[in-house]
């Protein structure tokens, strides 16, 4: 059997340096390739690819897992205006959540941590 190392989400943006700029800026990305229709972003062991969407796609989701959501929603709230958002809340599944759809994509980002006992 095969060891899974990664899981790279592929998502398709309306407008790739806008969706760029909300990983860079917002969530402290770095760009490992830019070609302008197609672009990898990582931040530690998670990779993020952009990609041209076409004229019709459909909604995807993923989930980002941190170490610390709340500090992330004090350091991005104020930057989050037009941007559809529900604020750090606590899941019945043991988990801190906050939910934002990625800027120029069908995309839900959930961002979140394990509530430690």
């Amino acid at each position: 059997m095969y060891k899974a190392l990664h899981l790279s989400p592929m998502v398709p943006s309306y407008d790739i340096e806008g969706t760029k700029r909300f990983f860079t800026e917002l969530f402290g990305f770095s760009v490992a390739r830019d070609e302008g229709n197609y672009v990898i972003l990582y931040k530690d062991n998670a990779t993020i690819h952009i990609l041209n969407a076409g004229t019709d796609i459909g909604e995807m989701e993923f989930y980002l897992e941190v170490d610390d959501v709340d500090s992330i929603w004090e350091s991005i709230k104020d930057q989050l205006t037009g941007i559809k958002v529900k604020p750090p809340f606590d899941r019945e599944y043991g988990m801190r959540e906050m939910h934002i759809i990625i800027p120029h994509t069908k995309t839900l980002l959930f961002v979140g941590q394990v509530i430690k006992p």
